[in-house]
């Protein structure tokens, strides 16, 4: 059982049915985009597989499905895009964990990339999957219009740069052993983490040809609002969690002397936070609740999940 798996069991019909598919179809779709003719070395090969088919809660990919089912596209339709933001979020574990970044040595329960190969091989890991990712969402399928996937290259180009993942990453970087205001740790975790997690939604709502504006304004919202309390709740599991049961070194962001919600607000003050960002994302769907509705039973069990 992955890392995560455990608590979907108590969560509504949607989690324990929809989401296990879901889950189960991206870890075939990624397979399959990890089979590249022609790679230029079997290791370079092998450890990106490695890195990205060592299963977890898949939360990006969840989002694109549940976002673009809502709006009524078929799953073959959203397989580029939840793939794509996965080998994105791939790509950024392992350079995260790189000595010259976050210095992890375990993640989803084994040893992170450079561990396994070296720091080298890591290095090459994530450019190629950030790249197979960009080179996956361009052949979507030709029943998403060409006009469409330049604007989901787009979204997700900006999720992850200097305004998105990047960035938010140089923030942090930035920000150790130093005291942040709040404001300034919610603008880290927005770029750092949230980014991607919009760009999700976003991806799943293009893909399946969202023409109302007044939707998508409303899952932009949804996206960032959800993916700040995502981020809020994994600081608090860096604090109450088990390694065991993360699947990565609980008290790593302590240990490190790095700003963290926990830090700068207090437990249960940042536990509020989780959820009242939830309610925000929450809310902002509720002129659409029936449509959206798993989209709002997915945001109240991230903010509730134990690993």
């Amino acid at each position: 059982m992955t890392p995560g798996a455990e608590a979907l069991h108590a969560t509504p019909a949607f989690l324990a049915s929809r989401v296990p598919l879901y889950q189960k179809r991206i870890e075939e779709v990624l397979a399959r985009a990890l089979e590249i003719p022609g790679a230029a070395t079997g290791r370079l090969l092998e450890a990106m597989r490695y890195s990205t088919l060592a299963g977890g809660k898949r939360v990006r990919p969840v989002l694109v499905y549940t976002t673009g089912e809502a709006l009524g596209a078929p799953l073959e339709s959203l397989d580029a895009a939840a793939a794509a933001v996965e080998l994105i979020h791939v790509y950024s574990l392992v350079h995260d964990d790189l000595p010259a970044m976050d210095d992890d040595d375990l993640r989803r329960g084994r040893p992170t990339c450079h561990r396994a190969y070296d720091e080298a091989t890591a290095i090459l890991t994530g450019d190629a999957l950030q790249a197979r990712a960009f080179e996956v969402l361009a052949q979507a399928p030709a029943s998403i219009p060409a006009n469409a996937r330049i604007e989901m290259l787009r979204v997700l180009a900006d999720a992850i740069g200097t305004r998105g993942m990047a960035g938010g990453q140089a923030i942090d970087l930035e920000a150790v052993q130093k005291t942040l205001t709040v404001a300034e740790l919610e603008r880290m975790h927005r770029q750092k983490t949230g980014a991607l997690i919009q760009a999700s939604v976003l991806l799943g709502a293009i893909s399946a040809g969202i023409g109302d504006a007044a939707q998508r304004a409303a899952l932009e919202i949804f996206g960032g609002e959800i993916g700040l309390a995502f981020q809020i709740q994994d600081d608090i599991l860096d604090v109450e969690g088990q390694t065991s049961t993360l699947g990565k070194r609980a008290g790593a962001d302590a240990n490190r002397v790095k700003p963290t919600y926990p830090s700068v607000m207090g437990l249960e003050n940042s536990r509020a936070e989780a959820l009242a960002r939830r309610d925000r994302a929450t809310a902002a769907l509720t002129p659409w609740k029936e449509r959206f509705a798993h989209l709002s039973e997915f945001a109240t069990f991230l903010v509730s999940r134990a690993s």
